[in-house]
């Protein structure tokens, strides 16, 4: 195995999302949709990993294992229940995890949107909505102080993502396979770009670095594909990428790859394909998506905000996650501007629709006590960063 070593400073984390760990939130448009009759989720949030009591817990396994940041998300619909009514404790609450994250050594990663929004805004227009864009502004303005020690602040987390749900959506009242994440819907991607903007101008000169997070892939053509590939990869992602020139740096959110032929995504294997959405294991995937997000935006920093494999196997995670970073000391050596790489989970949570059956996390949680038990995985990440390379 070959050795690698990461620029000095490369911060080394693991993250969550507010839904996925808080618990409890009711108060938002995934709850609303995990209790509605015919919910296509597998089963309702509940009380999640209870993080939202338990999070110094979180933050001292992600210091104690020698790890140098930790991505988390705030949950909107607890800072702005009602429209116009802000929290100060819920704004107090997020402030201590950051003030938590600073004590222990940690640099604090901060999402403002993970997915979720209010049910107020949800029943109002949702992200299209005309009035979103004045929503969003008002709210990033609302947590500023939250952010005011934050080393990375993201605005809206993975927006290709989010532009695509719709078309699978519609694939599927049709009957059609979904093999993979589909071209996203250009009005929504155009809609949440702008949120990003808007969010952005009231960030910037404010907080020291933000920009938006996106999933990246590494695009593949089989024989016959190049062109459609081509084209699904300038929708999918480089749309997003020319949306972010100018920010503070870019997140990358890395797990597998998209193959093409010229009828379009192909499907992995039975045998290559992971607890998870049916993706196909390729660790590879994060260097070749950094180098190419590298390639479209030269010189922009690039964070890894998310990587990791979904699999009931812990050694098989380490070998998944080891390969992954060989693939990004690749892409680093070739010229990627990256700072530092954040391990998608820290603890085995909510997986939307999916429910708790995948399990991404480097911590186990027991779905009754809450009880945390560390994997070997945690270590094994912990020692990487201390040597800030494989060994």
């Amino acid at each position: 195995m070959t050795a690698a070593q990461f620029p000095e400073g490369f911060l080394w984390g693991a993250a969550t999302a507010a839904h996925q760990v808080e618990g409890g939130n009711v108060n938002n448009d995934h709850w609303e949709m995990e209790h509605a009759e015919h919910s296509p989720f597998a089963e309702p949030s509940g009380d999640a990993c209870d993080s939202f009591h338990r999070w110094p817990e979180d933050l001292d396994l992600v210091a104690g294992a020698g790890l140098s940041a930790y991505r988390f998300s705030l949950e909107w619909s607890r800072i702005e229940p009602e429209e116009g009514e802000v929290s100060r404790a819920a704004l107090d609450h997020y402030r201590r995890i950051v003030d938590g994250c600073r004590d222990r050594g940690l640099a604090p990663v901060v999402t403002l949107v993970h997915f979720t929004q209010p049910r107020w805004l949800s029943h109002d227009g949702g992200w299209t909505g005309p009035k979103a864009g004045d929503r969003i502004a008002r709210y990033t303005e609302a947590v500023l102080p939250v952010l005011a020690d934050a080393e990375y602040v993201c605005t809206v987390n993975e927006p290709n993502l989010v532009a695509a749900q719709p078309v699978m959506g519609a694939m599927a009242m049709r009957g059609e396979p979904i093999r993979g994440l589909p071209r996203p819907d250009q009005e929504v991607a155009e809609a949440l770009l702008g949120l990003h903007a808007r969010s952005m101008d009231v960030l910037r000169g404010n907080v020291a670095r933000a920009g938006m997070t996106l999933v990246g892939r590494e695009h593949l053509a089989e024989p016959g594909g190049e062109e459609r590939m081509r084209a699904e990869r300038a929708a999918f992602e480089d749309q997003f990428l020319e949306a972010a020139r100018g920010d503070d740096f870019v997140g990358l959110q890395v797990y597998t790859c998209a193959r093409f032929d010229a009828d379009g995504l192909v499907a992995p294997a039975p045998e290559l394909q992971t607890l998870a959405h049916g993706m196909e294991r390729r660790p590879e995937a994060l260097g070749a998506a950094v180098a190419r997000a590298a390639e479209v935006l030269p010189g922009t920093p690039l964070l890894v905000t998310e990587n990791g494999i979904a699999t009931a196997d812990d050694t098989d995670r380490i070998a998944f996650t080891r390969d992954a970073l060989a693939s990004l000391a690749a892409a680093v050596d070739g010229g990627a501007d990256v700072r530092g790489y954040v391990h998608w989970s820290l603890l085995d949570n909510f997986e939307w629709m999916l429910g708790y059956r995948p399990t991404f996390g480097l911590v186990a949680v027991d779905r009754q006590t809450f009880a945390r038990t560390p994997k070997p995985s945690l270590a094994w990440l912990g020692d990487v960063a201390r040597r800030n390379g494989l060994a």
